[in-house]
């Protein structure tokens, strides 16, 4: 495994084989995520994880701006470039899957397949993204001023975690210990920088996103089932898998069924 903190988005480097996989992880986690089901995604691909801006490794500057998801983007772009050969394959979850369609979308040359486990394209209106912003502010500024350890008891109460009781106890508390090792200031402008409120609406562009999709939703997180099926009615190549007795966190809930969900797709049309 190749370790690099020397770019905008720290990576881990790991596996063998001629399609790269990248994959992106969700808000209060890190490259770390994915290391249970690594594995079994990785057979036969070298993948590259990352920290994202505010995240595990990755720097946690004090302005907002640097976290918006145009800067994430053409970050993760430039790692593309430099590390491997174009294109690779591509899985978002949550706040990684808002940040892998806006990179579909923008840099289709850069994907091959795009996997997008419990995320959404954004708020459709100006009402919608100003009232979240409002709401993101006030969570971001709660958070600095409580700390993280504060915070994520506050975070791990929300309902959208319910699913997640499901988990045996040493996988609860290995998820909650990757959780409190995010810097306060780094999740803080996260939240400023590249939430939903603030993050580019790409509801318009989704009927020209051409790549080959699979969105993955826990039959349990309704509020993202029915984003997720008004996502595949619109996108001309997308096919929509929910997953029974899961929740947000589907790749953590229903592991098997998750890297079977994904491997399949991976090695369709090859």
């Amino acid at each position: 495994m190749q370790i690099s903190p020397s770019t905008a988005a720290p990576y881990r480097l790991s596996g063998q084989g001629k399609q790269p996989l990248l994959l992106l992880h969700g808000f209060t986690g890190s490259s770390q995520d994915w290391e249970p089901i690594l594995p079994l995604l990785t057979a036969a691909s070298p993948a590259i994880t990352v920290d994202l801006l505010g995240h595990g490794r990755a720097a946690a500057p004090n302005d907002p701006t640097h976290y918006r998801m145009e800067t994430a983007a053409a970050d993760l772009a430039t790692l593309i470039n430099e590390i491997s050969t174009p294109p690779v394959d591509l899985i978002g979850y949550s706040m990684g899957g808002r940040l892998a369609l806006y990179l579909a979308v923008h840099y289709p040359q850069l994907i091959r397949r795009l996997i997008v486990e419990s995320a959404s394209p954004g708020l459709a209106s100006a009402a919608e993204r100003q009232a979240r912003r409002q709401q993101d502010k006030a969570l971001a500024d709660w958070l600095e001023e409580n700390g993280v350890t504060a915070f994520v008891d506050r975070w791990e109460k929300l309902p959208l975690w319910a699913s997640q009781a499901q988990l045996e106890p040493d996988k609860q508390a290995w998820l909650r210990h990757q959780r409190l090792q995010n810097n306060p200031v780094g999740l803080a402008n996260s939240l400023r920088g590249m939430g939903s409120g603030v993050q580019p609406n790409l509801w318009p562009h989704l009927t020209q996103l051409d790549r080959p999709a699979l969105l993955i939703v826990g039959e349990r997180d309704q509020k993202f089932v029915a984003i997720n099926q008004a996502m595949a009615a619109q996108m001309p190549q997308a096919k929509l898998a929910v997953v029974a007795n899961a929740g947000h966190t589907v790749h953590l809930e229903r592991p098997l069924a998750y890297v079977h969900l994904c491997n399949t797709f991976l090695n369709s049309g090859l």
